[in-house]
């Protein structure tokens, strides 16, 4: 299961996130500037062994420094390019929702937390392991964690591919999130974490503290606004750009019917959208431009994209246009 997009639009444009995924990627290009030899030591000294911890012939191989720099410093390596990829889109779809609810100064404090919790987790339960703990998993584990109290009705966007055909399913936050849950502990408990080297029990960790800590978060209510925690954050101007509609049918037509709503900015500026109908199993997606000075009622005719007969004749989508501030 890939996870697209959820369907809980943020309210202000989330900095943090954007932020610790760029911070991923120029240690992401650092590493790969280093050769073989010299990429494993590099991964050795910032990314967290436990051994060096616990096991004293190993600890003398590290400064005091390097010891207490690893456990931040490991959650932003990555062992390879889709490790990479996978972990910045997860924090991409689940990031922004937490940092909208937290705010971007206690957002970035509890995604550090959640890598560190993470990290100690893995340590205690594996203290003489030599193999290196790198990545964001743990940490994201943590924001999904959080996502999991904060939007359990959200409907998540889900890729599955079935013999190589995609399909889009909506599959509800709760349940996407409990079994990605169930799967990191299946896992962890059987034989596969002794072979495949993920850290199973460090994403383990981060999922308990995000659902713990944000239980925690509303002993801090003098930040706190009836929408969460957010104070000084920038708001955002225009709507998510992929858009999941359910069009009605005209009685006795193949013509589909719907509404598309845009803000006042996307309404007066232009924008283009993806439009994501669900039909049946499978779903389908459209691109939609919408012109520059479009007014609240207007209509867009997307032709040929309404259902089909037997004879393959086709009907039109029509789009009349909201213009609303969703937040």
């Amino acid at each position: 299961m890939i996870p697209i997009r959820d369907t809980i639009p943020a309210r202000h444009y989330p900095l943090v996130t954007y932020a610790l995924i760029g911070v991923n990627v120029l240690v992401f290009l650092v590493q790969l500037g280093h050769g073989p030899g010299e990429a494993r030591e590099f991964i050795l000294i910032y990314g967290l062994v436990p051994a060096r911890y616990t096991v004293g012939e190993v600890a003398a191989h590290f400064t005091l420094g390097q010891q207490i720099f690893a456990l931040l410093s490991f959650m932003f390596l990555h062992g390879g390019f889709f490790h990479l990829i996978f972990n910045m889109w997860s924090l991409y779809i689940f990031g922004d929702n937490v940092e909208d609810h937290l705010g971007s100064a206690y957002f970035l404090l509890f995604y550090i937390a959640a890598g560190l919790v993470s990290g100690l987790f893995h340590l205690f339960l594996n203290p003489t392991s030599t193999t290196p703990v790198i990545g964001a998993s743990g940490a994201i584990a943590g924001v999904m964690g959080a996502y999991f109290i904060l939007y359990p009705h959200s409907r998540i966007l889900t890729l599955i591919p079935i013999f190589f055909i995609p399909f889009f399913v909506h599959i509800p936050a709760f349940f996407f999130l409990g079994l990605w849950f169930f799967l990191q502990l299946l896992n962890a408990a059987g034989a596969q974490a002794q072979q495949t080297g993920i850290a199973w029990w460090a994403h383990i960790g981060g999922f308990v503290f995000g659902v713990v800590a944000l239980k925690m978060f509303g002993f801090f209510p003098s930040d706190r606004t009836e929408q969460g925690y957010h104070r000084g954050g920038i708001r955002r101007k225009t709507s998510d750009r992929l858009q999941l509609i359910r069009p009605s049918a005209g009685r006795n037509s193949l013509d589909l019917y719907e509404t598309l709503q845009v803000t006042p900015y996307e309404a007066a500026a232009g924008a283009r959208k993806l439009v994501n109908i669900p039909q049946g199993v499978r779903n389908r997606m459209y691109r939609v431009v919408i012109p520059p000075g479009t007014h609240d009622g207007s209509v867009l005719r997307l032709k040929g994209m309404g259902k089909q007969d037997r004879q393959g004749k086709k009907g039109d989508l029509y789009l009349k246009v909201l213009i609303e501030q969703p937040w």
